[in-house]
């Protein structure tokens, strides 16, 4: 007889069959032949959840790059001169990515531990009769190497400040944003932002060619990485259950 791992059991449902093994084995009892005992602990590797491992060294440094980030949208021109909700718009689409590419920028690291986990009894007893939560819960060690990856592969490409800069005006004016008013002007600045993103290159690296290709590849990894990742990795410790888009539009619009 096979033992399954509890957390692929409560995951699949089997709650009830769970609770009865719990309740009729003991803590000191023979295992039947074959059956190979999970530790308790055992979580499944999408279940695994973790925070920052220095919380008080790292979300700092992170609410340092939040703010630079908001403060380059506002420093541009182009930006300032969009319809007030298409800039809410831009934000809301592009704040994280920005955050990541700020992270990139300043180099700046993190490591992660696991979350304490509920206990297996109270996990069974709310099984399906959870109420929607209204936050995403705590990140999962998934999205953490995840992130990691992604700003491992951007300090291989060792931009400089100013390929950095273009390529942050790529991701602002993204004209496939829903609703947007001004789509048309918003494509002509993101056409803009990789042209001088593309000339710039020339005299920074006259021999490799594909540069430009592969900065733009290694910036489609930003899509991976959600906001509700970013959001409860590095600023949930700090602004508890307040809403960080509604922190963001407020420094974006605060004059």
């Amino acid at each position: 007889m096979d033992c399954e791992c509890d957390c692929l059991a409560y995951g699949n449902g089997q709650s009830s069959a769970i609770l009865f093994n719990i309740l009729s084995r003991g803590e000191s009892g023979p295992s039947e032949p074959g059956c190979r005992r999970v530790p308790q602990a055992c979580r499944c590797e999408k279940r695994r959840t973790v925070c920052l491992k220095t919380p008080g060294e790292t979300c700092p440094l992170a609410s340092d790059v939040l703010v630079k980030t908001v403060h380059f949208m506002k420093s541009l021109p182009a930006f300032q001169q969009l319809p007030p909700r298409d800039q809410l718009s831009l934000l809301k689409s592009c704040w994280a990515p920005l955050f990541i590419l700020g992270l990139a920028q300043d180099r700046v690291g993190f490591e992660v531990r696991d979350s304490p986990a509920p206990s297996m009894l109270k996990r069974i007893l709310l099984n399906g009769r959870e109420a929607p939560a209204p936050d995403p819960g705590p990140p999962t060690l998934t999205g953490a190497q995840t992130l990691r990856a992604c700003l491992k592969k951007f300090w291989s490409l060792d931009l400089s400040p100013k390929e950095y800069a273009y390529l942050k005006g790529t991701v602002i004016f993204n004209p496939d944003v829903p609703g947007l008013k001004a789509s048309l002007f918003i494509e002509g600045l993101q056409y803009e932002a990789q042209h001088a993103l593309k000339e710039v290159l020339v005299p920074l690296h006259p021999q490799d060619r594909g540069r430009f290709a592969r900065i733009l590849l290694t910036a489609s990894s930003l899509k991976t990485i959600t906001p509700s990742l970013i959001t409860e990795l590095f600023f949930r410790p700090v602004i508890g259950q307040a809403d960080l888009l509604d922190l963001l539009i407020d420094m974006l619009f605060s004059r």
